[in-house]
Parts: C-alpha cells; structure tokens; sequence
C-alpha cells in the first residue's frame, strides 16, 4: 500500500471516530434536532470532526478509571468523546449526585473552564480521584458527625434519667429539646437551659444536646447535693460518686447495673472499656480511660470519672468538628479558585473569600447547593458602567438594554436583569450559559436574523445541540490589554461556522453582530463616529 492510500486511511479513521464522537456527545447532553447537521457543509462538518477526534489525550482506561468515580457508564460512544466533552459527560454525572460529589463538580468545572488541553488531560487522569477523595473525606466526617449527633440524644437521656424510647430518638433536633425540658425527670437548670437553646439557632440546639444538657443536669445535681450536705454530708458524698459514675458511663452510651456502679474507681473504668462500643476504640474518651487505669493512683481514677472523661468526651467532639471544618474550607478554596480563573463569577469569588474569613458555619453555609447555584448570579452592564441587560417578557423575552435600573427597583424588574452565569450547554471550554433568574430553565440565545443582528432572547432548553450552541458564550478579555483600572471587561462570542457573532450592546437593544462595535446615531459628519464596542462588566447581581 502507498503512502497516499495510508494518508487516506488515517484520515477516514479519524473522521469515522470524530462521527462517533459527534453522536456520543449528543447523546450525553440531549437529543439532536433532526436539521442541526444538515445546517453545515460537509467541509466544514469533516474538518470539525477531525478536530474532536485530534483532541483526545487519554486512554481508555484512564476514562474507564474517571468515569467510574461517578458512575459514568463508560459505553463506547463516551469513550470516544474528546476530553473536554468526557469531563463535561463527568460533570454532568456529579452534579446530579449533589452534595456528594461537589468537589469533583467543582474541580470539572475549573478545568472545562481551561482552554488548555493538558489541564483537561490532568483532570481526568489525576484530577477527579483527588476530587473524589477530598469528597470522601466530608462525606466521612459528616456521616460521622451525624451520627455521633444521635447518639448524643441517647446520652442526654442516660444522664438525666429519661427513659429512652425511638421515638424521642428520631424527633428533630428543637423538638428533642422541647421534649427533655417538658420531661419531669428534667431539673430547673436542665429547662433553663433548653429555653435558652431554643432561643438560639440550630448550632445552639446542637451544643445542647452535645453538651448543654449535661453540664446544666451537673449543675442541677450539685444543687440538689448542696441542699442534701446541710442535712447528711455522708449521703450527699455517696449521691455525688453515683451521679459522676452514671455521667461517665452515659458518655460511653451504657447504662450501668447497680453492681457496676458498686465498683471501685479502676475496675468501674475497665468495666467502661470492656462494655465500649467498637466506634469509641481509638477516640480520646478511650484512650483517656486506658491511661487512667495503667495509672497505680486512686486520684487519677477518681480525676477521670469526675472530669477526666467529660474532657475528653469534648475534645473527641471538637476533632470531629475540625476534621469536618478542615474538608469543607478546602471545597471552598477549590470553589473560589475555579470561580477566579473563570472570571465571570465575581460574586462567587466574594461570597467565598467571605465566608473563609468567618467561621466553620459560615463555610458550611457557603457550600451548601442551593447556596452555590445563588451565588452564580450576576448581572451584565455594557462596558464602562452602562445600561444593564435583561429579558423583557413584553418583546417575546428579547434582551434588551436598561438604564434606570437600581436597588429599589421592582424585584421582578432586578430578577430580569439577573443572570445565573454556568458552564457552557454546548461543552465548550472556556465558555458560558446564561440562565435567566427570572425564568429557571431558559437561556440567552442568538436567534433570527433581524435588522441590526441576530435577535438576542431568553427561550426555554430544548436540549438540542443547535439550542445549545445558540445558547454558549465564549470569553475574551476586553480591552485585549487589560488596563489598570476597573474598567476592564469581557467580551461573549459565538462561533457562527462562517466566522463569529459577538454580544453586542446597541442602542437600546442586545444583538448577536459579526462586528465588534455598533455606530451610535448623532455623530457629526467629518468627524470620528461614536461607536460602542461589544463588551460587558460582569457586575453584582441585581437580585441577588
């Protein structure tokens, strides 16, 4: 075989698996409309193939290894997928998984947001089982943290004396409380003490019955004991070894026998280990234990009954906390990395840096879904401060320009000029969506042709890869040089396959126009005509 018939062989290859990449990509993000191939020459439509199958950089079982941390079917046809629209595939999976796997959605996300192709290599390679340990580790410390947060209600019902029964167990947290301070086996300092609680926010029920509880129950035994010392010192000693005891073992979720609570000091805390459930093994509350009774002195088992173990109980409770703090700020710094290097997600960007400024609840807040989707919003001003762009449901959803808006407009009228800014529906790097706030579901799209461009309007996701593409957006930094002020914008663009259509601000409208400026009315002749150029500030949203 000649050379020229082995070129020709590659090339058939190629194209035959870009066809396939083609199809497989649309099958991933949605159904293709039956005219969105027939809209392109057959040239064109080769050499676009070409370019899909020239951008895979991965093995198979590379893929096959990334798509199993989603549970990413690896068929065929997604396997032939060029590397961004695999990660795309990728992102997809894990946003659908929610919480589980925000920090393999965020780390996809920073790297579709990479035109760089080995930065798309490196995620599905490395990236996304880093992600995915990282979202292991919150998913760990959070299933531990709600566990331990159940037991802590059998706890509180040990130590006050309150039988425990499943369905005091399974109340919400407020309504537990409510419970304990209705209980008659509740003293004053117990009640007082779950009223302030209540008063408070769901961090403070939390502190109760974690700790709350059992500190004010100690306080309403050391004023019943005060009261008994005036009358039989003698009895007041013994009820005070016996409420110690019953507190220690409560920590241990055990209930002792009254031959356990007859022990002396160093056999009552080996029989503490002995009875300890597998999960305490290792926690300080153990490890305090084991110290105490390697220990020869009466004081050290005494020391560890009485404060010892409450201690180390609250020490085993603030690790779990940290750990669980530590694994959500560096989902935060990833969240806040990926929305920098976007660059179209400013308030993304301040929200973050906020909330790792404040405290270990801030950051929880921070990350919670419904919170990220919020914080993607923005709003987009023409360049230099202008008008702001937003729907109008009177022009059939054209976008258009506004001049008069501010923050005591009507909330309908901020939420038209509000977008949430998400990456691109047609998967492509470095490009974005914008999803009307007012209308969840629709986007800004380049439609008809009218007059001064392509119409600009929001229409609802059909999931055809023609809609898609007429609803991505691609960055460039705008001016080309970026100036040192706050003037500096982007630019939206659009690959139209004869060349590209730029968002363009004109008058009073928004167009989608081959050219990157607009020549404004009232020039004067022989004179430089007014223009305005198409570019944006991503500015703080509107509604936010």
């Amino acid at each position: 075989m000649n050379s020229n018939h082995i070129a020709s062989a590659r090339v058939g290859r190629i194209v035959t698996r870009g066809f396939v990449t083609a199809t497989a990509l649309a099958a991933v993000a949605g159904a293709v409309a039956p005219t969105a191939v027939a809209d392109s020459s057959p040239d064109i439509a080769a050499s676009n193939l070409v370019a899909g199958a020239a951008s895979i950089g991965t093995t198979d079982a590379q893929r096959v290894e990334a798509a199993a941390v989603v549970r990413l079917d690896p068929t065929a046809e997604v396997l032939l997928l060029s590397d961004y629209d695999f990660i795309h595939a990728l992102w997809q999976k894990a946003s659908d998984a929610g919480e589980k796997l925000d920090a393999v959605r965020t780390a996809a996300e920073q790297a579709m947001a990479s035109t760089v192709a080995e930065d798309h290599v490196r995620f599905i390679v490395t990236g996304v089982h880093e992600a995915y340990r990282l979202d292991q580790q919150r998913e760990r410390e959070k299933a531990e943290a709600e566990r331990v947060a159940r037991l802590a209600k059998s706890q509180v019902l040990l130590t006050i004396g309150i039988p425990s029964t499943p369905e005091l167990l399974a109340l919400s947290d407020d309504n537990f409380i409510r419970a304990v301070a209705r209980h008659e086996a509740s003293g004053p300092e117990v009640r007082a003490a779950a009223l302030q609680a209540l008063s408070g926010e769901p961090a403070d029920w939390r502190e109760f019955i974690v700790n709350g509880a059992r500190e004010a129950h100690k306080r309403d035994v050391a004023k019943e004991l005060e009261d008994l010392a005036e009358k039989d010192r003698l009895e007041a000693e013994r009820r005070k070894e016996l409420a110690a005891r019953k507190n220690a073992a409560a920590l241990f979720r055990i209930t002792p026998s009254e031959a356990m609570l007859g022990l002396s000091d160093d056999n009552f805390i080996r029989e503490l280990l002995r009875l300890a459930a597998a999960d305490l093994h290792g926690t300080e509350l153990y490890a305090e234990g084991q110290r105490a009774t390697s220990s020869s002195d009466p004081a050290v088992w005494k020391a560890y009954i009485h404060t010892g173990a409450d201690a180390a109980y609250k020490r085993d409770d603030e690790n779990r906390r940290k750990k669980l703090a530590e694994a959500n700020r560096k989902l935060a710094l990833q969240i806040q990395a990926a929305a920098e290097n976007g660059g179209v997600n400013p308030n993304l960007v301040a929200a973050a840096k906020k909330a790792l400024a404040g405290s270990d609840d801030d950051v929880a807040v921070f990350l919670k879904a419904d919170t990220q989707y919020r914080l993607k919003r923005q709003s987009l001003r023409a360049w230099g401060d202008g008008e702001y762009a937003r729907q109008s449901s009177a022009n059939g959803g054209k976008v258009v320009l506004n001049g008069t808006l501010k923050s005591t407009s009507a909330q309908a009228d901020r939420e038209d000029a509000t977008w949430v800014i998400v990456p691109s529906l047609a998967s492509r790097p470095g490009c974005y969506s914008f999803e009307s706030v007012r209308k969840p579901g629709y986007y800004i799209r380049s439609g008809k042709a009218e007059r001064n461009g392509l119409r600009v309007e929001i229409a609802a996701d059909d999931r055809s890869a023609a809609f898609r593409k007429s609803a991505t957006w691609c960055t460039r930094p705008f001016p080309a040089r970026p100036l040192p002020s706050p003037i500096n914008g982007v630019s939206f663009k659009q690959d139209a396959g004869s060349g590209v259509n730029w968002l363009a601000p004109t008058t009073t409208e928004v167009y989608a126009r081959s050219e990157m400026s607009f020549p404004l009315p009232g020039g004067v002749p022989g004179e430089a005509q007014p223009v305005r150029m198409a570019a944006w500030r991503v500015t703080a949203p509107m509604a936010p």
